[in-house]
């Protein structure tokens, strides 16, 4: 007898249909499964058979076939489990069959016949709906994460005889509901608040004309100064996450596995913090099947780097293509898969290799060479894509001892928020621009107006610090940014005067 069910699987960040056929018939007794499956697919018919034995079903006793269209893709992962196990049932005439037209299925089965979580199902459920799908089976522990789209009833089951009973009409389940709107209000809350941070008001500016406009940021101080606690507390003042980047997330991490237990939605803002031994492989994403890595698990968010000089030189050469396109791009030999990695770089590092050399209480032990050799470490072509170099001083004792708090996150927020309005209604008729960041250099002269003094107060810096034509662009960019703070039309002196100082740092410590 052949039975349908249908399923789905994870391609890039997107899903496709797949439609699973069983045939049980009459041979010898073996289980066949074609269709492009990999090691674990294919280990699927001894977790099935033990499941559905542990479950009290009757398995087919002669030649059982299984075949996963369309057959001309791969089919990786234990997804598969759940959709077999019930075709197979429906093909030994077990199970009701006039349900299954309209449901997908999905689910990793325990050989006590437990249903288990699997990734990825955030994109199933989004493709399964719009294929005009009216049910979604899921795992239990995945039924928060599917219950995010509407237009589909989801329910979640626990095991293969609940699976069953629920398809031949025994048992009714209920369709698991979330509201959105609580989810986005319970998790868009951030522990880590700017008012805990004591002095560095300076580098606190900085970072809230980088998040205003989108500018990637190096922090450069001794250790100890606060770096890595003020780049902890940068997604609490970046704008609030609209729904489409919350589910463009929370399908990045659905498919890394990297959601918590029970977790609907990605509603804050990634914050992904990598050592700095990791990989090309980790920082871009690779493995034999490709998998999403650093740099897309921080889209929408922050990307860290501390220590910016430890990685490996050829980790942080990688990384230019795709700060530029906001993607990656993994190509194997039987396909390529495209991740989105669109995120802010906010990196740390120290001025020499002991750190010491701009701390006023402590001696520098590092000789020219070795400073210089630290240094070298970091790219002229990286460096270009950094347009905020920013020092970090030492924290004096009267600053860490004061009572008072500083300013809270919420309030920054408000100020981040009306700058990047000013910039979305500017560049509303530019696609795939969002930010003065990514403002092309053809419009650079038209957006960026300076007024007179401003006008002169840059050519002075540009001839008497030594500055390049890519420092050129950045300070333009910055100072639009700060001037947008300020809501105004035109950059004045002080605007750009403060985007300036900015780039200090790139004559004083790169030249």
């Amino acid at each position: 007898m052949l039975a349908t069910i249908n399923s789905g699987a994870v391609y890039g960040i997107d899903a496709y249909a797949v439609e699973i056929e069983v045939n049980a018939g009459h041979g010898e007794p073996k289980v066949v499964i074609v269709g492009l499956p990999d090691a674990a697919v294919k280990e699927s018919s001894d977790r099935v058979w033990t499941a559905l034995i542990n479950s009290g079903f009757r398995p087919p006793i002669g030649r059982t076939t299984i075949n996963l269209a369309p057959a001309d893709m791969k089919k990786e992962g234990p997804s598969f489990d759940l959709p077999i196990a019930l075709g197979i049932i429906a093909a030994c005439g077990d199970l009701n069959e006039e349900l299954l037209p309209r449901a997908c299925v999905v689910g990793e089965l325990a050989l006590s016949g437990e249903v288990r979580k699997v990734r990825g199902i955030l994109p199933i459920t989004l493709k399964a709906r719009d294929e005009g799908y009216k049910a979604m089976i899921v795992p239990f522990a995945n039924a928060e994460e599917a219950a995010v789209v509407e237009g589909i009833k989801v329910f979640p089951v626990r095991n293969l005889r609940e699976a069953a009973d629920f398809l031949n009409q025994d048992i009714k389940l209920e369709p698991y509901r979330i509201d959105i709107k609580s989810v986005f209000e319970a998790n868009s809350l951030y522990d880590e608040d700017y008012e805990d941070v004591k002095g560095q008001e300076y580098a606190k500016r900085a970072l809230e004309v980088a998040v205003s406009g989108g500018h990637n940021l190096l922090m450069i101080g001794p250790p100890g100064t606060g770096k890595s606690m003020l780049a902890k507390r940068l997604p609490s003042i970046l704008p609030p996450m609209s729904l489409d980047e919350a589910l463009e997330t929370t399908k990045i991490h659905s498919i890394a596995g990297s959601l918590k237990s029970h977790q609907a939605l990605v509603a804050r803002r990634p914050f992904h913090a990598p050592h700095h031994t990791i990989s090309d492989a980790g920082l871009l994403g690779g493995g034999t099947h490709p998998m999403p890595g650093a740099v897309s698990l921080a889209h929408n968010g922050v990307l860290f780097l501390d220590e910016l000089p430890e990685f490996q030189r050829s980790v942080l050469e990688v990384m230019r293509q795709p700060l530029e396109d906001g993607q990656v791009t993994i190509a194997r030999a039987a396909a390529s898969v495209t991740y989105p990695c669109r995120f802010m770089l906010v990196a740390a590092m120290n001025p020499c290799p002991c750190g010491y050399q701009t701390d006023p209480k402590r001696e520098c032990r590092c000789s020219p060479t070795q400073i210089a050799r630290y240094r070298s470490k970091i790219s002229g072509p990286l460096l270009d894509r950094i347009d905020i170099h920013v020092e970090v001083p030492a924290i004096q004792y009267e600053q860490l001892t004061k009572l008072e708090k500083g300013e809270p996150s919420s309030a920054v927020r408000e100020r981040v928020v009306r700058a990047r309005k000013i910039q979305q209604k500017r560049y509303a008729d530019q696609p795939g621009i969002h930010c003065n960041a990514n403002m092309r250099s053809k419009s650079l002269r038209k957006i960026c107006e300076l007024e007179p003094d401003a006008e002169q107060i840059l050519k002075t810096a540009m001839s008497d610090l030594n500055f390049s034509a890519r420092a050129y662009d950045r300070i333009l960019k910055v100072s639009r940014t700060i001037a947008d703070l300020d809501e105004s039309e035109t950059i004045k002196a002080h605007h750009i005067s403060e985007a300036i100082q900015y780039r200090t740092l790139d004559r004083q410590l790169w030249v």
